[in-house]
């Protein structure tokens, strides 16, 4: 009724407004008279005219007249990448992610097509697990590759923290395994470019394909991926509403994997990924240019080795004059979403702290459930007191507790909760 489509899942399956499976109205034994008279039965109050009007216009798709702009294969790629951003100006502009999908999904002769299978598929597993049952049903020809086997752990997967998007996956397994950080280096590799004859090759498409393959399969690993979760895990972030940069996430991931191929002992893994984390979190490493940064710091990594980087680029961002100036700087916020309040709150999570007045209910435990963020000094008093909302709103001003201390504290001023006769019993 409403013309929209959606990713199948167990909401949708109990839902008779929905049409669960597309592909039966485009079956040409379907009698779309016993489709429509189908759907009002279970949708009382509906339409049939409506509803035959909406099914008709999506019979319709397989007419509708599709432009097609054929290119030379002897075009470089940044031809073909400006032929991209001139057909496509007048819609949703499309990053090099997305032409390095394209790549893949139409080389079938390096199993591209199945690879842009995988990729999608653990994506919106990733969110919705019982996907799982529909790729298995549908499509018996991927349940039958390495690929669904490597995935088979998310259709019993519940962790939130990391939820990547195709974008994220080809970035991470790209990076890790070529040891480069813009993507439009993969879409040149893709296409046989020879980055030190300006010539394309077919053995650099096959070897390059290869190596993606390797990349993705690694990056799906059950036990990579929920290693490196525990580790962000440790470092304190332990809800998704914690992580405000992908990018930092990203390249976390990146620098796991990388250390696992180096042969780096998991101890020092662990630690190298933590502290490395919370310096681009609390810094904004990878907010301003992202790919610049990532490609610059793996090739530091394998030039210098990750102690003598990780060690020089962390006591130079995180210096004394960062802690003494820069930070505070950078409390001067009333965005509650401020990556320095963010790293706080972790901060309390890896010391175990009780959420505020609370006495046994910790900060982890509020945030991975409930929790509010309370003023320590009240806004209306703050407001009486002639301060406006830029001010009062001052994460200085927030801490986490439980929802009912946050109402049973209402409008008090610290002097009647935090003085020592507020703890007499």
């Amino acid at each position: 009724m409403e013309q929209r489509f959606e990713v199948y899942n167990s909401a949708i399956a109990k839902d008779v407004a929905w049409i669960p499976d597309i592909a039966h109205i485009f079956d040409p034994d379907t009698s779309l008279f016993d489709l429509v008279n189908g759907y009002c039965e279970k949708n009382q109050g509906t339409s049939h005219q409506e509803v035959f009007r909406s099914l008709e216009l999506l019979r319709g798709i397989t007419s509708n007249q599709i432009g097609l702009i054929e290119l030379a294969s002897d075009l470089d790629i940044e031809t073909v990448t400006e032929i991209f951003i001139r057909v496509n100006s007048e819609g949703v502009p499309l990053s090099q992610a997305d032409f390095a999908m394209s790549k893949i999904a139409v080389n079938e002769s390096y199993g591209g097509n199945t690879l842009r299978k995988a990729i999608d598929y653990f994506c919106h597993m990733a969110v919705s697990p019982e996907f799982y049952s529909l790729v298995e049903k549908n499509d018996p020809q991927f349940a039958g590759t390495e690929y669904f086997k490597t995935m088979a752990w998310l259709r019993k997967d519940t962790e939130d923290l990391y939820k990547p998007s195709y974008t994220d996956l080809l970035r991470v397994a790209f990076t890790s395994e070529f040891r480069r950080g813009r993507l439009e280096d993969l879409v040149a590799l893709l296409s046989g470019r020879n980055f030190e004859t300006k010539q394309y090759e077919e053995g650099i498409i096959e070897s390059s394909f290869r190596q993606l393959r390797q990349g993705v399969l690694q990056f799906m690993n059950e036990t990579h991926f929920k290693r490196f979760i525990m580790i962000i895990r440790s470092a304190g972030f332990v809800s998704e509403s914690m992580i405000g940069s992908q990018n930092a996430l990203n390249f976390a991931y990146i620098l796991y994997l990388t250390l696992r191929r180096m042969g780096i002992p998991d101890a020092d893994i662990e630690r190298y990924v933590r502290r490395w984390f919370v310096m681009s979190v609390l810094t904004g490493r990878y907010s301003g240019s992202p790919e610049t940064t990532i490609d610059y710091d793996i090739r530091q990594i394998y030039a210098q080795g990750i102690q003598d980087y990780a060690d020089n680029i962390i006591r130079g961002e995180l210096s004394d004059a960062f802690w003494e100036s820069a930070l505070p700087q950078a409390m001067d916020t009333s965005v509650a979403s401020s990556p320095v309040f963010r790293v706080f709150q972790a901060a309390q999570v890896k010391m175990n702290d009780k959420g505020f007045l609370s006495r046994d209910i910790t900060v982890r435990e509020l945030l991975e459930i409930k929790s509010d963020v309370h003023h320590v000094f009240p806004r209306d008093f703050l407001k009486k007191g002639g301060l406006s909302r830029g001010w009062y709103n001052q994460i200085a001003n927030y801490v986490v507790t439980q929802s009912e201390i946050n109402i049973a504290i209402g409008n008090k001023v610290p002097r009647f909760h935090l003085s020592p006769y507020a703890f007499t019993s």
